[in-house]
């Protein structure tokens, strides 16, 4: 068993090297797709400041306190749209018919889709989301204590797994239909684009659709209402495990799509 997950993990991360070789090799692209993917969310970033310039922001939350949101989100889902992204355009590859090849080798889909692309121009959104996240935190009255930093730390890891999770439901879609449903847009970028802001500021029907449909609120509502002292108790330290549960689903829809797959003859 462990010498199969080492095995596993050697493989993952000989294909993630040449994919990372593959990107840098073209150094001047990369870097100019990184300043963009940055300075995209950079301006995203700035919409906080302006609308709190000009109507004074959100009833009880101040402007460090939603760039605090900001930079969760972006953090975590910068870090699942770098290792997901053989997942997230998987489509391309049932259509192709390449998928085919991918079930001829003796390793896992998983293991192989994931690591043939490490998108490494997402450190653009992960650097701005880790500068409003540390931003936000240094503007509070009271430091943050070293367990609440600690609760950020997971939120974010289990912001990532929900993310990849609700992708690996996405993924599985292409094998009924090779191109991807514009309602799993809704549920990540529009998901991405809401958690961006304190859920509070929502109606009560969005509020319960990310808390108790698809529980978004686990990436930083919950954890940064108990560490920002406006609620939250134990439901935040079960944040990060909420995204430990729908990464699990996720590869439970994944596996059965690829037993229920049949070729496209390509």
């Amino acid at each position: 068993m462990i010498d199969t997950l080492c095995d596993n993990l050697y493989v993952y991360a000989r294909l993630v090297m040449t994919s990372m070789r593959v990107q840098l090799a073209y150094m001047k692209s990369f870097v100019m797709f990184t300043i963009a993917n940055a300075l995209g969310c950079a301006v995203e970033l700035s919409t906080i400041f302006l609308f709190f310039g000009r109507f004074g922001g959100f009833p009880g939350w101040t402007v460090g306190e939603v760039a605090m949101f900001y930079g969760m989100t972006s953090t975590a889902y910068a870090l699942c749209e770098a290792w997901m992204r053989g997942m997230d355009i998987f489509h391309r590859s049932v259509r192709t018919g390449d998928f085919d090849r991918v079930l001829l080798r003796p390793r896992g889909t998983v293991l192989q889709l994931m690591g043939s692309e490490l998108q490494l121009l997402r450190l653009g959104r992960l650097s701005v989301g880790l500068f409003a996240l540390i931003w936000g935190a240094s503007g509070l009255p009271a430091p943050i204590t070293a367990g609440g930093w600690l609760l950020i730390a997971l939120s974010i890891l289990g912001g990532t797994l929900l993310f990849s999770g609700i992708i690996f439901m996405q993924a599985t879609m292409a094998f009924w239909t090779v191109e991807p449903m514009e309602v799993w847009n809704v549920i990540t970028y529009g998901g991405v684009e809401v958690t961006q802001y304190p859920l509070t500021i929502y109606g009560a029907r969005l509020r319960g659709f990310f808390s108790r449909v698809v529980p978004l609120a686990a990436v930083n509502y919950w954890p940064l209402s108990l560490i920002l002292g406006r609620g939250g108790g134990s439901i935040a330290w079960l944040s990060p495990l909420m995204g430990v549960a729908w990464y699990a689903l996720g590869l439970v829809i994944w596996r059965f799509g690829v037993r229920h797959y049949r070729s496209t003859g390509s």
